[in-house]
């Protein structure tokens, strides 16, 4: 795929065992939690091509909002669809965490689902957004685990820097 995209919207790609966390640089399937594909129109996120790769949501979007504030032009965001798999559950050393789907079957455009935002299930990074495309997916999953529920569109900066501080 070339990486800087012009016309259609892209595909979301299956992630491999050598692709990396564009934050924080941890191999993607190896971790646990949502994982999420930005495309960028002529740009390449961090010198490689497109898709930027995270093994969260929250650094997801605080590289989008990075990118965004320098003029870049998202082409497509993907995210985990947790309605989509069969997720697992498990606790080690008492915290809690959900598996992960890196997958392209897995994912889903991020401003079609519905997020689980704070929940006490857990990802690489800690607490996150963990996406559902059922709003009755969502709602169960934030009335077992706890959290609250957001559209992308209401995901801002201050919402993901409480993220990133946990």
């Amino acid at each position: 795929m070339a990486g800087c995209l012009s016309g259609p919207t892209p595909d979301p790609v299956t992630l491999g065992s050598d692709d990396v966390c564009d934050v924080c640089g941890m191999i993607i399937p190896q971790h646990p939690g949502p994982t999420t594909e930005v495309f960028y129109r002529n740009n390449d996120p961090s010198g490689h091509d497109n898709p930027a790769r995270f093994d969260s949501t929250w650094e997801a979007f605080q590289y989008d909002f990075e990118r965004r504030d320098r003029g870049w032009t998202r082409a497509a965001f993907y995210v985990t669809d947790y309605s989509s798999v069969d997720y697992e559950i498990r606790t080690d050393a008492g915290t809690t965490f959900i598996s992960t789907h890196p997958e392209a079957a897995a994912f889903a455009d991020a401003s079609a689902v519905t997020f689980v935002v704070g929940s006490s299930v857990e990802g690489a990074m800690g607490r996150d957004l963990i996406a559902f495309s059922s709003d009755d997916d969502a709602t169960a999953f934030a009335d077992e685990y706890g959290g609250s529920t957001a559209q992308f569109a209401d995901v801002t900066r201050s919402m993901i820097g409480s993220l990133a501080q946990t």
